[in-house]
C-alpha cells in the first residue's frame, strides 16, 4: 500500500473475507500501521459499511482507504460510493487488494447450491468495479494461491503440461526467520533429536465419535480423567496446562512478563457437539481442580505424564526445565485461582464479543482453550497457540481450508514450539502431509520458473487412462505429490479377519511366484509387468480394514503414469519389485509413534539406486505375529518413485464447475 500510495495511486480499496472480525481487525491494523499520516490528514481510513456521505474536498483529495468484506450489502455499497455518492473517486487511480484472494473473488468456485450464486456476484462485482473505474490495479494475496494459478480459463495442453494465465507479476512473499511452517510439522524423515518429532500425538477415530454428542452407554463425563474413551483430549488439556505453566516459570525466572497461551480445539462444525465438548473439558478442569485440592495419587500422575511428554522436546533446545516440583506448584496455583478460561465460539457474535482493541481474539487469562468451527479458521489471529486438537473429517478435504482450519503456521519462538503438540488422526495428519508435498511442489516452481515450463497435473479418467486436467479446486482426498525419490506406503492400517488376510496373501504369493522362482528371504529385484503390480496393489488394499485412507485407485494410477515415462520402450508398463518375506515390524514403535518406515536402511537404499527411469515396489511379507497386528501374514507396500523424473501432481478427485 505505501509503495502505491509513493508511486501515485490515491485509493486503496481491500477486500477482506467476509467476517466482521476480519474486517475489524484489518481496520485497526491499518490505523496502527498509517497512524502518523493519519495524524497529519494525509490519509483517511474507511470501512466501507460506515462511509459518511458529506466528506468535503479536503477529506477527498487525501490518500484513501476502504475495508470491504466480500459480501453483498458490501460490494453493493462500494460501487454505491465510487459510481454514485463520489462519482470523482473513479477517475483517481485505485490499487484494490484481494486479501484471502481464494475466497468468494473465484467465479468458478463449487459451492452449495444455495451458495453458488451468490458467490458469483460477488466474483461479478469485483470485475464490475475494475470495468468502471478509471484506473485500477489488482493485487492477490493468498497462502493457497492454488485455484488462481490453476484456473481452466484459456488453457494450453501441451503434452500433458498445463501453462496456467498466469498474473502480470507473481512475487512469494519473504518467510519470517522464525515462520514455522509445513516443513516443520511434516518432515519426510525426522528423529528423535528434533523437537518436531515430539510434535504429533496421534488421536484415535473413535474419540471422535464421542466428542459429537453425549451418550453415556458410551462415556460418563464423571469418568473424564480415567476414561480411555477422551484419553487423547484428557492428554491435549493437561499437556496445555503444564506446557503453559512451564512457559510462565521460565519467564519468570528470566524477568519477562508472562505470556498467555492459548488452545484451540476444532472438530465438528455443529453448535452441539461444541457444547458436549465445552461440558467435557470444563469436567477435565474441574475434576481436575478436585483432585488437585486433595492432592491425590491421580493429580500428580497426570501431571507428572504431561512433564515426561513435554521434557522431551523441552531438553532438545537446551532450554530451562523446571523441577517437576516447580513444575506441580504452578500447576496448583493456575487450578486453585482459575487462571483458565474455556471458551465456545461458533457465531461472529461470539468472536466479536471476544475481539481486543487490535481486532485478534483477547487472552483474558494465562491459559484459554476455543472450542469452534468454522469461525476460528482463517484470518482471525490467535496468539501463542501452543496446543491444536484438530478433527474436522469433511467429505472431501480441500487444500485452501484445511492447513488453515488447524492454525498451526507463523512465527513462534523455539520454547514455545518445544511445549506445542498437534492432536489427530493419522489420516488427517496424511492428508495435512500431502498438502504440505503439494504446496512445496508448487512454490518450488515458482521459486525455480519452472512454472514457465508447465505445473504438470494428472487425473485418471474413466476409461482408466491418465489425462491432463484443469483443476479449480484441489480436494486432497486422493492427490498425491509425486517428486523423484518419493516414497509412498500406507501408515497406521488395521487389518481385517484372518479370512480376508489370508486370501490376499495367497493371491500375492502366487503372482510373484510367476516371475521370482527364489523363495528365500531376500531374493533379487526383477522386473513385473503394471497389470499385475495393480492385481496386488488391490489384494493389499483387501486385507485393510475399511476407513483406511490409503486408496487403492489412486495408487495404482500412479503407477501407471510413473511406469510411462521411461524412453526405455521394452521397459515402459514394467517396474522393478523388491520382495522381502519373514519381517518382523510392529505397527506401532517403542514410543507409542505409528511405523512409517517399515523397508530398512539398506532397501531404501537398493530401491533408490534401481528405480531410475521407472519405480520401484518394494514388497513387504510381514509375518504379523508382533505387536499390533492380527497374528496373520500380509504385505506392505514402499512404492519409490523413479529418480528422472519430473515433479507432478497426481489426482485421483479432482472437479471442475
Amino acid at each position: 500500500m505505501t509503495l502505491a500510495f509513493d508511486n501515485k495511486y490515491d485509493i486503496v480499496v481491500i477486500l477482506t473475507k467476509g467476517t466482521k472480525a476480519l474486517a475489524q481487525q484489518t481496520l485497526e491494523r491499518l490505523k496502527v500501521e498509517f497512524k502518523g499520516m493519519m495524524d497529519q490528514d494525509l490519509i483517511q481510513i474507511f470501512d466501507i459499511m460506515v462511509f459518511p456521505n458529506n466528506l468535503t474536498k479536503y477529506e477527498l483529495d487525501q490518500k484513501l482507504v476502504f475495508v470491504v468484506k466480500k459480501e453483498i450489502k458490501n460490494m453493493a455499497r462500494l460501487h454505491e460510493a465510487f459510481f454514485e455518492t463520489y462519482p470523482e473517486l473513479a477517475d483517481k487511480r485505485i490499487l484494490i487488494i484481494d486479501d484471502e484472494a481464494d475466497f468468494a473473488s473465484i467465479g468458478f468456485e463449487k459451492r452449495k447450491e444455495e451458495e453458488q450464486l451468490k458467490i458469483k456476484k460477488i466474483a461479478g462485482k469485483v470485475d464490475k468495479f475494475r470495468q468502471k473505474a478509471a484506473s485500477s490495479s489488482f493485487l492477490q494475496v493468498t497462502a493457497t494461491p492454488y485455484s488462481l494459478y490453476l484456473q481452466p480459463e484459456d488453457i494450453e495442453i501441451e503434452e500433458m503440461v498445463f501453462r496456467p494465465i498466469k498474473p502480470a507479476f507473481t512475487v512469494l512473499v519473504p518467510i519470517h526467520d522464525k515462520y514455522i511452517g509445513g516443513d516443520y510439522y511434516f518432515q519426510e524423515s525426522v528423529n528423535e533429536d528434533s523437537i518436531a518429532y515430539h510434535l504429533f500425538d496421534e488421536v484415535d477415530i473413535n474419540e471422535l465419535q464421542v466428542l459429537k454428542k453425549q451418550d453415556r452407554r458410551v462415556f460418563k463425563i464423571e469418568d473424564c480423567l480415567v476414561s480411555p474413551k477422551v484419553q487423547s483430549l484428557r492428554n491435549a488439556i493437561v499437556n496445555f496446562l503444564v506446557g503453559g505453566c512451564i512457559r510462565r516459570i521460565q519467564d519468570h525466572i528470566l524477568g519477562n512478563i508472562p505470556k498467555k497461551f492459548s488452545f484451540i480445539i476444532h472438530t465438528e462444525q455443529n453448535k452441539a457437539a461444541h457444547e458436549w465438548q465445552k461440558s467435557i473439558i470444563f469436567a477435565i478442569k474441574d475434576y481436575l481442580s478436585e483432585e488437585c485440592k486433595r492432592d491425590t495419587s491421580l493429580f500428580k500422575q497426570l501431571i507428572k505424564k504431561a512433564y515426561s511428554n513435554l521434557k522431551k522436546s523441552i531438553t532438545l533446545i537446551d532450554s530451562l526445565l523446571p523441577d517437576l516440583d516447580v513444575v506441580l506448584e504452578e500447576v496448583r496455583e493456575v487450578l486453585n485461582r482459575d487462571f483458565i478460561m474455556i471458551t465456545k465460539v461458533n457465531s461472529e457474535k461470539d468472536v466479536n464479543e471476544l475481539l481486543d482493541e487490535s481486532g485478534q481474539l483477547k487472552l483474558r487469562t494465562p491459559l484459554n482453550i476455543f472450542i469452534g468451527g468454522q469461525i476460528l479458521d482463517r484470518g482471525i489471529t490467535i496468539g501463542n497457540l501452543i496446543g491444536f486438537y484438530y478433527g474436522r473429517r469433511p467429505k472431501t478435504f480441500q487444500q485452501d481450508t484445511v492447513l488453515q482450519h488447524s492454525r498451526m503456521y507463523g512465527a513462534r519462538p523455539l520454547e514455545d514450539l518445544s511445549v506445542t503438540r498437534f492432536y489427530t488422526t493419522t489420516d488427517i495428519y496424511s492428508v495435512m502431509k500431502r498438502m504440505h508435498e503439494f504446496d512445496s511442489a508448487l512454490r518450488e516452481a515458482f521459486e525455480k520458473g519452472t512454472n514457465d515450463n508447465g505445473v504438470i497435473f494428472i487425473q485418471r479418467d474413466i476409461s482408466n487412462q491418465i489425462i491432463p486436467r484443469s483443476p479449480n479446486k484441489i480436494l486432497l482426498a486422493n492427490t498425491t505429490t509425486l517428486k523423484p525419490g518419493t516414497r509412498l506406503l500406507p501408515v497406521g492400517f488395521d487389518l481385517r479377519p484372518k479370512t480376508y488376510t489370508q486370501k490376499s496373501v495367497a493371491a500375492i504369493d502366487k503372482i510373484i511366484d510367476q516371475y521370482c522362482m527364489d523363495k528365500g528371504n531376500t531374493p533379487a529385484p526383477f522386473l513385473m509387468d503394471l497389470s499385475d503390480v495393480t492385481k496386488i496393489a488391490w489384494k493389499i488394499s483387501e486385507a485393510f480394514e475399511e476407513g483406511y485412507s490409503w486408496d487403492p485407485n489412486t495408487f495404482a494410477a500412479s503407477l501407471d503414469y510413473l511406469t510411462s515415462l521411461t524412453k526405455d520402450n521394452s521397459r515402459k508398463g514394467k517396474m522393478w519389485v523388491i520382495v522381502r518375506r519373514n519381517r518382523d515390524i510392529a505397527r506401532v514403535k517403542t514410543d507409542g509413534r505409528l511405523e512409517n518406515s517399515p523397508d530398512s536402511y539398506q532397501e531404501k537404499g537398493l530401491a533408490k539406486n534401481i528405480a531410475t527411469d521407472i519405480p520401484a515396489l518394494i514388497l513387504l511379507r510381514q509375518n504379523g505375529t508382533v505387536t499390533g497386528w492380527n497374528g496373520h501374514p500380509f504385505y506392505w507396500p514402499v512404492l519409490v518413485a523413479p529418480k528422472n523424473m519430473q515433479t507432478v501432481v497426481f489426482a485421483n478427485n479432482l472437479y471442475t464447475d
